[in-house]
C-alpha cells in the first residue's frame, strides 16, 4: 500500500477504513471515538514553530502564546520576521528561553541553506523526519508532528506522545501505559498509515477522558 497524501477529510476517511482493515483491532476505538477530523497546519516555517510553541503546552495555552507571537512579528512567521524580532518582545509574547533559542537557531539554518522545508515532502517518513532532526532543537516528537500536521505525511507517526501511549495501553488492555519501544513496534503493523492510526489513537484518548470526567 502507498502512504496517501492527507490533503482532505475525505482522503483521511478512506484511509482510515484502510487502517481499520489492516488491523481490526482498532474498529473498537472508532466505536468509542467515532472518525477522528484531521489535523492540519499550514507547511513551511510558520507551521514548524506553531508546532514548536506547542511543545509541552495545553492546546489554549499554546494557541495563545502562537497569537501573541504573530502580533509581535506582524504576520504568520517567517525566517526574516524571527530573526529581525528582538530577544524581548520574543519572551514578551510567552515563548521560553529554550523556545526562543530553538526558533531563532532554526530561521538561521534555513537562512543559511543547510535545510529546505520543501523537499521533505519528497522524503519518506522516517527519512524527513531525521532531517528536521538535524535543524537545532529539534527532536523526533516535534519532526513528527510536523510532517503529520503540516505535511499530511500518513505514516509520522511520534511513538514518544503520552497521549498515544497511553491510548494504547488502555485500548489493548496492556495493564498500563504503555512504552514507546512498544508503541513503535505495534505501530508497525500500520504501516504505511502509521499517521492514521495517531489521530485515532488521539481522539480514543480524549473520548475516554472525557466521559471520566477529566478534561481531554
Amino acid at each position: 500500500m502507498k502512504e496517501p497524501h492527507l490533503s482532505d477529510q475525505a482522503v483521511f476517511d478512506r484511509a482510515l477504513d484502510d487502517l481499520v482493515g489492516l488491523d481490526p483491532r482498532l474498529a473498537p476505538l472508532v466505536a468509542v471515538a467515532g472518525r477522528p477530523a484531521l489535523r492540519r497546519r499550514p507547511p513551511g516555517f510558520a507551521g514548524l514553530a506553531a508546532v514548536v510553541v506547542a511543545q509541552q503546552l495545553s492546546v489554549a495555552s499554546a494557541r495563545a502564546i502562537f497569537g501573541r507571537l504573530e502580533a509581535t512579528l506582524g504576520g504568520a512567521p517567517s525566517v526574516e520576521a524571527m530573526l529581525a524580532a528582538p530577544t524581548e518582545a520574543l519572551r514578551a509574547a510567552g515563548l521560553s528561553a529554550p523556545k526562543i533559542r530553538t526558533l531563532t537557531g532554526i530561521a538561521r539554518a534555513l537562512a543559511a541553506g543547510e535545510e529546505d522545508l520543501d523537499r521533505l515532502a519528497g522524503l519518506p517518513a522516517d527519512a524527513a523526519a531525521e532531517a528536521l532532526t538535524r535543524l537545532p532543537g529539534i527532536g523526533l516528537w516535534t519532526a513528527d508532528i510536523y510532517l503529520l500536521f503540516c505535511l499530511g505525511r500518513a505514516d509520522a507517526f511520534p511513538h514518544g506522545d503520552l497521549a498515544l501511549q497511553v491510548a494504547l495501553g488502555d485500548a489493548f488492555e496492556l495493564g498500563g501505559r504503555c512504552t514507546p519501544i512498544g508503541l513503535k513496534a505495534i505501530a508497525e503493523d500500520w504501516r504505511p498509515l502509521r499517521g492514521v492510526a495517531a489521530h485515532l489513537l488521539w481522539a480514543y484518548y480524549g473520548a475516554r477522558r472525557a466521559r471520566q470526567g477529566a478534561p481531554a
